[in-house]
């Protein structure tokens, strides 16, 4: 309920009907885009005088209403960088504070944006008529870093841009739509869709909805495609791929169309051929039909992730698509297919409605692709899947964070969290990736509890309504389309009005809380009385434990059936009689039935001869999320792994029997594998521990190596068994066996803990005598195992050096090393000349040298890699060049290497890459925050990471938040140690007579800092005063945006035109300025006269200021804060510039949207870490311009602060402090102001300030492509040029 209050407060005081994006051209050269969107907004309220939208790294040129009014607006942007003005604070609570803050003050959810667009005065009467308005903002965008990807190959420059192959395409994880065209980028505000964009005649415009007709060029040069989305879609759901695409229009089903980059329609028609199953099984499940009218799958290079499902459409990467000839990539390419079908159901069609209900769309949609899954694999592969996706979360919550599905019941539950989890563009993406995980998990449990069928009733049920309000009208004072956004209360509505059950205690336990149970338990039993005695504990004081209460299921296998008893669990300790069945009759035979129903023959001479349990199973289904550590005899174990039918028990036998080394598990494991009835999972898994054992039993081991005769036997000649058979991939289970078993044996250690010479033999004579010619698959991912083999079986080198700086050299190197080196090296230079599918066997290649690296058999060297991870290199391999890089560098503590990876992560064209290589580096870290004494942690590298993060990844969240991962996986949550202590936190506490650290360092006080004394010169500290001016309106619910906009820098300067009509037409209306007090940290330059410093500016001054609406990226300069800050201490609404010295003309810093030169390249993207940030411009206010003159006041000026107190000893300091905190009401009081007169703008001045506007804005425009522009302004003939009207401040 609080929850729901909240949301209340923070409603936007408008609808969003229908938007239009139209985007005339588009220029891959100069990689850059040019349009317009339309928004039609119907007024919640009478007063609505702000309308406030997303937009980032664009410009924007003009914003209309009704196509003839135009209108001021503001642009403000606080994640550009996060924490403004810091220069001591390194610590992740504190820029965790400012993340969630920046965040919140541009989110659509809260009512906010980064663009606030003021009503002129003419539609002031339509929006008292509470009549639609429609906002027209022209835009363009240049380079863009992030949301919409240009791939242009480098090939000759003569050929066209379709001949090279070049396209584009939009990505990003949620809510990352602003970053390529305006818009209110939120979830919880669907509105219909009219997309047109205009492209070059041999290349295709791809978008979501239909495609309504295609328009040619009268010169046939350029063709305009029109899709229409009638469905009600939310902004986050539209995407765009535009290039020279080769299309299939699926031969089952007509509604889908297939899309595919040239030369890639073989492999596209095989890729895609299975997809009409998948939407059959779907539609069957549900009892529903697919809710669009059409679907489209576009298969892109360089894609942001593997799969990126959008309304109607889906972006794949181009890695996907494989030939028939291909084994391994098929499951994966289908899963995803699938998942994203499932997607376009339950997180497209119906979405979330607030960030709190994410979990119920991604897990629903999880949920659904399991079953598919489930259905095209089989069970075994479905229950595998679930098995490993529980032991992923279970495993993530032990050993990092707890995963909390609903973080608003509890605001305490994500306290320990070094990253906030109320928004996706803050979240870890390691979390998020469990948060889904989770969430599937989840919704299985709740099938469980009240049935799948009436599961599949409630999605039933919500698709249906969902489509009923999709066929609606749009009508602004009813939530005709409420129905298409899923949210907990209408998702339980809808379950209670089916099924008639409560679940609010299971979503307390396994939604609104984070936490696995941890199960450990053991059995005796007792034959006197025929019974069980079961003891179970709970460990409550792991990390990610949870106390359980509720049912358990315990399955207990006895000579006269299995039988299932579920007990209730309440206590941390719980004791169990389970009352046997049957009792034992070891002497007699007799069939035992199993749980499906079969009947075996079993030796029985291993167990006990008293009891009639054969073994015992703990929450045999897995309906919760749990950990169970059990104990039973070796025996028992090994029954289960062998008469056991489901692959779960098998997998857990398998990993207990590892503890078990006797000839009896032995036996047992090698069965497994020789099992044909087996899953082939469960053989391969077998195979693994057998080496494990194998190599515990190394001293009393006897015969051939283990598994050695059982490849033979099943892969060996006939004729000669140690030659292997020509490979036949037909049987996938022995294919995949067949790929185990060398790598299984590779791990096989003598007494001297070395690799057998015999087993590496084996693994030589495969290399020789492996054939492929009569195969119809390939043998691609078996080679690469091969190499992998023959890479396990390097141990650490034993020779020694004795001379300095000497290291291993090929004459070092032993008879069998050499072999496995000249193979290694054969196969790699193979692979250049016959490259096979995804270049597996290059992958495998690398990671071998660099374990000979490691291992000291070769000089390490990265040189090699470093050549293998340059750009242009196919993506699987420079990610493995990277993953050598990464552990060169941790195992050389080289802090070069480091910083070129960190190049990478900032520089690198392919965001995927960007990505992957922080995963690596996450993996297996150079060094952690244990390591105090790391030579690699250096100021240095602080400084670095904390730049990256705070502003130079804020067009990529995912990113950025990976980042924030690895700097936690370097220095934990607090200030790194390696940085030196400022001066100034050494304070003197006068009461306790010491010195202690200042609060402002301290965990507890990170975000309430009470009073600071700056630790640089020259600073001042500001705190809101309260004012008595009419201020420019804003609705109730944006008043959290306003706080935030005092507490940091702007990105832009806030300048406001004369506001005096808009004053009179809302007299009852104030700023409430002091109702969120709070304090400013400004730097600005020395002050010799505060009343220079209030002094306001003239229009003129100010208009010459304004060179571009929406800046790219943030300032140092605090004028734009100055300006912000005055706009609330002074008594006039206009803005004030800080003036450096009385005696010098004061330096503007104004940002400028980059302009296009032909010296751009896309190696350029990257800010520098030590450079000022880019794109800002110097202007000078000379004496032509208006001076700074002094305007009276009611209300006496500042008193000035005197520059000598921030030099003196920390006493002084104190001193000056405790003053100021005595007269600190006073100060307040003193600073109130009356209403000051407005004057109007001379009209010949800003006639002059629109001139040099204009000019300025026509000699960046020329930089571009000026035909877009034509294209752009064609539809409005009044149109000259694009101007930019003036700031003003809310």
């Amino acid at each position: 309920m609080k929850k729901e209050g909240k949301r209340a407060d923070t409603q936007r005081p408008y609808k969003l009907a229908h938007q239009v994006l139209c985007i005339t051209g588009f220029n891959f050269r100069l990689q850059s885009l040019i349009g317009y969107v339309e928004l039609v907004i119907y007024p919640l309220r009478q007063d609505l005088r702000r309308i406030k939208i997303n937009c980032k790294q664009g410009r924007i040129y003009r914003v209309c209403f009704q196509d003839q009014w135009e209108a001021p607006f503001l642009y403000n942007d606080p994640t550009l960088e996060i924490c403004q003005g810091d220069v001591k604070q390194r610590n992740l609570d504190f820029f965790e504070s400012c993340h969630a803050s920046a965040t919140a003050a541009v989110d659509p959810d809260c009512a906010n944006g980064e663009v606030t667009i003021r009503v002129p005065f003419e539609a002031f009467p339509l929006v008292s008529e509470l009549k639609p308005l429609r906002v027209s903002i022209e835009f363009s965008l240049e380079t863009p870093l992030g949301g919409i990807k240009f791939v242009v190959p480098e090939t000759d420059s003569n050929q066209s841009m379709a001949d090279r192959g070049a396209h584009l395409f939009t990505y990003g994880c949620e809510d990352s739509s602003r970053l390529w065209f305006p818009c209110i980028d939120s979830y919880s505000e669907p509105c219909t869709w009219k997309l047109e964009f205009t492209v070059d005649v041999n290349m295709t415009a791809v978008s979501c909805g239909d495609l309504v007709e295609t328009v040619y060029t009268p010169d046939m040069k350029k063709k305009t495609f029109h899709y229409f989305l009638s469905t009600p879609t939310a902004a986050p759901n539209i995407a765009l791929a535009v290039g020279p695409f080769e299309i299939l229009m699926d031969p089952n089903m007509h509604e889908v169309t297939h899309f595919c980059l040239p030369h890639l329609m073989p492999i596209l028609k095989h890729s895609t051929a299975y997809l009409h199953e998948a939407f059959e099984f779907y539609e069957e499940l549900m009892s529903i039909r697919y809710p669009y009218s059409c679907y489209k799958q576009v298969f892109v290079d360089q894609a942001y992730a593997e799969a990126s499902p959008y309304a109607t459409l889906t972006i794949f990467s181009t890695n996907l698509l494989h030939s028939a000839r291909i084994i391994d990539q098929t499951p994966v390419s289908r899963t995803l297919m699938a998942g994203a079908i499932a997607q376009q159901f339950f997180g497209c069609f119906i979405a979330m409605e607030s960030w709190y209900d994410e979990w119920l769309p991604k897990g629903i949609a999880g949920y659904l692709t399991s079953l598919y899954i489930k259905k095209a694999f089989g069970n075994n592969e479905y229950r595998h899947y679930i098995a490993k996706e529980l032991k992923c979360v279970q495993e993530y919550e032990q050993q990092v964070a707890g995963i909390v599905l609903d973080p608003s019941a509890q605001e305490n539950s994500t306290a320990k969290l070094y990253f906030p989890v109320n928004h996706p563009h803050t979240v870890s993406p390691r979390y998020q990736a469990m948060f889904e995980r989770k969430a599937m998990l989840v919704i299985r449990m709740l099938e469980i509890r009240i049935g799948r069928e009436l599961l599949l009733q409630t999605l039933n049920k919500l698709l249906s309504l969902a489509i009923q309000a999709s066929q609606q009208k749009f009508q602004p004072n009813f939530n005709i389309w409420g129905n298409m956004l899923l949210s907990m209360t209408s998702f339980l509505k809808i379950k209670s009005t089916v099924t008639g059950k409560d679940i609010n205690v299971f979503l307390d336990q396994w939604v609104r809380q984070s936490g696995c149970a941890r199960f450990f338990g053991n059995f005796v039993f007792n034959r006197k009385r025929n019974v069980v005695e079961l003891e179970l504990k709970q460990d409550m004081n792991a990390k990610g434990a949870m106390k359980y209460v509720g049912p358990l299921t315990m399955t207990i296998q006895e000579l006269d059936g299995s039988f299932n008893h579920t007990f209730k669990i309440e206590e941390n300790k719980t004791k169990f009689e389970i009352t046997c069945h049957s009792k034992s009759r070891r002497n007699k035979k007799k069939k035992i039935p199993l749980m499906t129903g079969e009947e075996v023959d079993m030796d029985l001479s291993a167990m006990d001869a008293d009891s009639p349990v054969l073994w015992l199973r703990v929450d045999a289904d897995m309906t919760i999320l749990r950990q169970v550590t059990w104990e039973q005899p070796d025996f028992m174990w090994q029954y289960q792994l062998r008469y056991e039918r489901d692959v779960v028990a098998q997998l857990e036998a398998i990993e207990a029997l590892e503890k078990f080394p006797t000839p009896a598990t032995r036996m047992s494991l090698t069965d497994t594998i020789e099992n044909e009835q087996c899953f082939y999972r469960v053989r391969m898994e077998a195979a693994m521990c057998l080496a494990r054992v194998a190599n515990a039993m190394v001293a009393n081991w006897a015969g051939p190596p283990a598994m050695m005769t059982i490849f033979r036997k099943m892969f060996g000649s006939h004729t000669c068994p140690s030659i292997v058979k020509q490979n036949n991939f037909s049987n996938f289970q022995h294919y995949y066996l067949q790929k185990t078993i060398p790598v299984a044996m590779s791990n096989l250690r003598n007494v001297h803990n070395i690799c057998p010479p015999d087993v590496i033999r084996f693994l030589l004579d495969l290399f020789k005598y492996n054939d492929n010619r009569k195969n119809k698959y390939s043998d691609n991912y078996y080679r690469a195992t091969l190499v992998d083999a023959i890479a396990n079986t390097v141990t650490p080198a034993v020779t020694t050096f004795t001379g300095p700086g000497l290291g291993p050299t090929a004459s070092s190197l032993t008879p069998d090393m050499k072999l496995v080196l000249e193979e290694i090296t054969r196969f790699i230079n193979l692979e250049k000349l016959l490259p096979c599918y995804r270049y597996t066997v290059t992958v495998s290649c690398l990671r071998a040298i660099r374990k000979l690296q490691r291992m000291g058999h070769i000089p390490s060297d990265a040189a090699l890699f470093r050549s293998y991870s340059q750009f242009g290199n196919f993506v699987d391999v420079r990610l493995a060049a990277f993953e050598a890089l990464v552990d060169y560098t941790k195992v050389e503590a080289d802090p070069d290497e480091l910083n070129n990876l960190l190049d990478t992560v900032e520089d690198d064209l392919d965001p995927y890459i960007k990505h992957g290589v922080l995963k690596l580096l996450l993996t297996n870290p150079p060094f952690t925050k244990q390591d105090n004494k790391s030579s690699m942690g250096t100021e240095m590298l602080v400084e670095r990471l904390w730049r990256m993060m705070n502003s130079g990844t804020s067009n990529d969240a995912r990113l950025r938040c990976g980042i924030a991962d690895l700097y936690f996986t370097f220095y934990g949550r607090t200030r790194p140690s390696c940085l030196p202590i400022p001066e100034s936190v050494i304070v003197l506490n006068l009461k306790e007579k010491r010195t202690m650290v200042h609060p402002s360092l301290s965990l507890s006080e990170i975000g309430q800092e009470e009073e600071t004394i700056h630790e640089e010169e020259d600073s001042i500290l500001w705190t809101p005063i309260k004012t008595d001016f009419d201020a420019p309106s804003f609705p109730a619910s944006s008043s959290s945006s306003t706080v935030e906009s005092k507490k940091r820098k702007a990105d832009s300067p806030l300048i406001f035109d004369d506001i005096k009509k808009e004053s009179s037409a809302e007299p009852n209306i104030k700023a409430e300025v002091e109702e969120n007090p709070c304090k400013l940290k400004i730097r600005i330059g020395k002050i010799e006269e505060a009343d220079d410093f209030l002094s306001p500016v003239s229009q003129s001054a100010l208009s010459s200021r304004s060179i571009s609406p929406v800046p790219k990226t943030p300032t140092s300069s605090t004028t734009g804060l100055a300006a912000e800050l005055m706009t609330f201490a002074s008594p006039s609404p206009e803005a004030v510039l800080p003036e450096t010295s009385p005696t010098t003309k004061p330096n503007i810093s104004v940002l400028a949207p980059p302009s296009m030169g032909s010296n751009d390249s896309p190696i350029g993207l990257s800010e520098d870490s030590n450079s000022q940030p880019p794109f800002e411009t110097k202007i000078d206010v000379t004496e032509s311009s208006a001076p700074l003159e002094e305007k009276p006041s009611s209300g006496a000026a500042p008193q000035e602060v005197p520059q000598e107190s921030t030099e003196a000893d920390p006493h002084k300091a104190h001193k000056a402090k405790k003053k100021k905190k005595k007269n600190k009401h006073k100060h307040k009081h003193k600073h109130k102001h009356e209403k000051g007169e407005k004057g109007e703008r001379p009209v010949d001045k800003a006639d002059k300030s629109v001139d040099r506007k204009d000019k300025t804005s026509e000699d960046v425009l020329q930089k571009s492509d000026s035909a877009h522009h034509l294209d752009m302004y064609s539809r409005s003939p009044d149109l000259d040029e694009p101007s930019s009207p003036e700031f003003e401040v809310m």
